[in-house]
């Protein structure tokens, strides 16, 4: 009895209960099968979702632990100090700047940028819809010639020409669009890269008194570029993709069913997880690779370092046991790698083009051994029809898959870009603020009461310094509190040794400094005007050198004619410079062309075409003679200008009433100034100088003849 219930427990159903059973779940199945379908789309827009993170997680993660080999001890700059820069990620601050920049270059709804990304929507939308029709025109074309219906297969290739126009027009306006929103982006942001760069100062204030960026013309030029391209390609690089995937795989899932598509899609990734597991730490041995090579090459470089002293030695053969032994142990590690990649190679192409290729086919013949609602397949051209056409959709959608995959890269290029142009954008708004980041002296500690403070400027008709400290850009105060002052018509002479302050005072009046206290009187900006030792000459014609920064219309509205620019030029005795072909329309590199001395001159005729009520002169005339030097300070004050000037030369002390004498030691003096009565005191005290140079020779003559 035991014996007889064991076998009736252990008999295999019946074929008849098996069917049945089919039948139930089979029915069960196609009365929920709008619910089921639902279910697997929504399982596989997850595992999607997933894959891609997993996919996102890895990159990230080599990318950290490139990042960390770069910050181990021996990873250092020239100067020895281990790098330490901001690495660039994904986060919301990335999203952050890059929505800031959209903004710029796509201001409004009514933008030609907007214009273009729509246009550029609809032709990723047609290609889309014109590669799913070609895909559907191949399998006609295979299914007439397996029926043999050489009229419908001419119909075929008929159509194929036809919808090549089109697809090659839309393959052309993607390649055009792509392009003229990278240049509609980088005309935006550099046009408002401009405004901001050059107004107020910024452009001076970013090079000369904040350390942040050190190559603006750079991120202007070359990032704006790249930022640019990398935000066109990747809209076109992603979307495109994304709508391929949706589009092929909604169509796939109507041919074959979104059983057979989720079943395939489980598979696979059940395989890649397999794949990934039995994956060895390629990166790791890589890694491990790099640091043998570069011991190797130490190695070798530590042999030319010291080859004297190994030579004296005679230590060559245990050099070169050293040498074996690295190489050796570098080619033991290698030759380790070829045989992980050996086995992985083949474990990968089995898996990705047999395995994964046969569960293509298999999709795709589903429609050919199983009855999929709402399709009827009758013989074998409709099979075949059937076949190609979602074979040709479902590499479509992987390769569309794949560059999702792969867009990580493209996104990270992208965020790079939009950092280092952020980063100029929130430099520049912090300068504007009067905030500044510079590297500073040791003594700045001392000097952190004056530095945190801010002074008052208020716009007079003449210049007054009261209480002002005199601050360099690393924090130095060369003067504590300066006071003086110059009334229209009386002229200042600057004097002083190196560094200590008359650069920096003229860098206030000018506004390209801040005023740390104090109070500063002084007019608007357009009533000075500062003429350094070597004049900066401006690109553009002969009549532009003169009239800079006005243009010919500024000029015009002034009623300033060639022929008074000439009279001008007749002042400074440099009339000739006319006397070239084109005469003022003549545009050279004039830096090149002209002289130090002609240069000085050109900027002392600048001076008399703007005719400001102050001029700062700082060593102007160093390169000219007497009296070339006395024809500009008399012509300069007959127009009412009243002089600044920063000049070590006896001969211009006549034409000053005041002088501020710098000792180089935070100490000054301001009183007026008597230029006969200095210049006697000048050669008295050379005279005594050279006496007293004579000293030590009169003193060993005496010992000489004492002796």
């Amino acid at each position: 009895m035991v014996v007889q219930s064991k076998l009736l427990f252990t008999a295999p159903p019946t074929e008849k209960s098996v069917k049945e059973l089919v039948s139930v779940l089979t029915d069960l199945y196609l009365k929920h099968r709008t619910r089921v379908s639902r279910a697997v789309y929504l399982t596989l827009f997850v595992a999607l979702l997933g894959r891609i993170y997993h996919a996102i997680s890895e990159q990230k993660a080599a990318a950290i632990q490139q990042d960390e080999l770069l910050r181990r001890p021996g990873t250092t700059s020239k100067d020895g100090e281990i790098k330490t820069r901001k690495r660039v990620e994904i986060n919301r601050e990335f999203f952050r700047n890059l929505l800031r920049l959209l903004k710029i270059v796509i201001p409004g709804w009514k933008s030609k940028e907007l214009r273009l990304l729509i246009s550029h929507s609809i032709f990723l939308v047609v290609r889309t819809l014109i590669s799913l029709y070609v895909a559907e025109l191949d399998g006609k074309l295979v299914s007439s010639l397996v029926r043999g219906k050489g009229k419908a297969f001419f119909k075929g290739i008929v159509w194929w020409m036809v919808v090549a126009i089109p697809a090659t027009f839309t393959n052309s306006m993607l390649s055009y669009h792509q392009c003229k929103l990278a240049l509609q982006y980088r005309t935006r942001l550099t046009s408002y890269l401009h405004t901001r760069y050059l107004q107020n100062m910024t452009f001076y204030s970013l090079s000369a008194l904040d350390d942040r960026i050190k190559n603006a013309d750079q991120l202007i030029t070359d990032d704006v570029s790249r930022f640019s391209n990398s935000l066109a390609e990747l809209y076109s690089n992603l979307a495109k993709p994304i709508l391929d995937m949706i589009i092929y795989n909604y169509s796939l899932s109507r041919s074959v069913g979104g059983e057979g598509l989720f079943m395939m899609s489980l598979l696979v990734q059940i395989s890649a997880n397999v794949m990934r597991a039995l994956t060895p730490p390629f990166g790791k041995y890589v890694a491990e690779e790099a640091r043998l090579e570069g011991e190797f090459r130490f190695q070798h470089s530590r042999l030319i370092d010291n080859s004297e002293e190994i030579a004296l030695y005679h230590g060559h053969e245990t050099e070169k046991d050293n040498l074996d032994k690295g190489y050796f142990t570098l080619i033991k590690h290698v030759n380790r790698i070829l045989r992980r990649r050996l086995y992985h190679g083949v474990m990968e192409d089995f898996v990705i083009k047999y395995f994964w290729g046969a569960l293509g086919l298999m999709l795709c013949s589903v429609p050919v051994f199983f009855k999929i609602p709402g399709q009827t397949l009758r013989g074998m051209g409709d099979r075949t029809e059937s076949f190609v056409t979602n074979r040709r959709m479902l590499l479509s959608s992987s390769d569309a898959f794949g560059r999702i995959m792969f867009s990580y890269k493209e996104i990270t290029e992208l965020a790079g870009y939009t950092s280092r142009v952020s980063s100029l954008l929130s430099v520049m708004d912090s300068i504007q603020a009067g905030h500044f980041e510079k590297a500073l002296v040791s003594s700045a500690l001392k000097n952190a009461a004056i530095l945190s403070g801010r002074g008052e400027i208020i716009e007079s008709s003449e210049i007054e310094f009261t209480n002002v400290p005199i601050v360099s850009p690393n924090g130095d105060v060369l003067v504590e509190k300066l006071n003086f002052s110059v009334k229209p018509g009386k002229h200042l002479l600057i004097v002083g040794p190196n560094g200590c302050g008359k650069s920096s005072l003229f860098r206030i009046l000018g506004g390209l400094w801040p005023v740390y206290g104090g109070v500063v009187r002084k007019p608007p900006y357009g009533d000075i005007f500062y003429i350094p030792q070597r004049p900066y000459l401006s690109r553009g014609s002969l009549r532009q050198q003169i009239i800079y920064p006005d243009g010919i219309r500024e000029m015009r509205d002034k009623h300033v004619s060639d022929d008074d620019l000439l009279q001008i030029l007749t002042t400074v005795d440099i009339q000739s410079i006319v006397d070239r072909p084109q005469g003022w329309n003549a545009e050279e590199e004039w830096r090149d062309v002209l002289s130090g001395g002609l240069q000085q001159r050109v900027a002392m005729a600048r001076l008399f075409y703007h005719k400001p009520k102050y001029a700062i002169l700082d060593e102007c005339t160093s390169s000219v003679t007497l009296e070339i030097e006395k024809a500009m300070y008399e012509n300069a004050k007959a127009l009412g200008i009243t002089l600044m000037t920063v000049s070590h030369r006896r001969s211009l002390w006549r034409y000053h009433d005041d002088i501020l004498q710098f000792d180089g030691q935070g100490n000054y003096i301001f009183t007026q100034l008597d230029a006969e009565r200095r210049l006697k005191l000048e050669d008295e005290k050379e005279e005594l100088e050279l006496q007293l140079r004579a000293v030590p020779e009169l003193e060993r003559r005496l010992q000489e003849l004492t002796t």
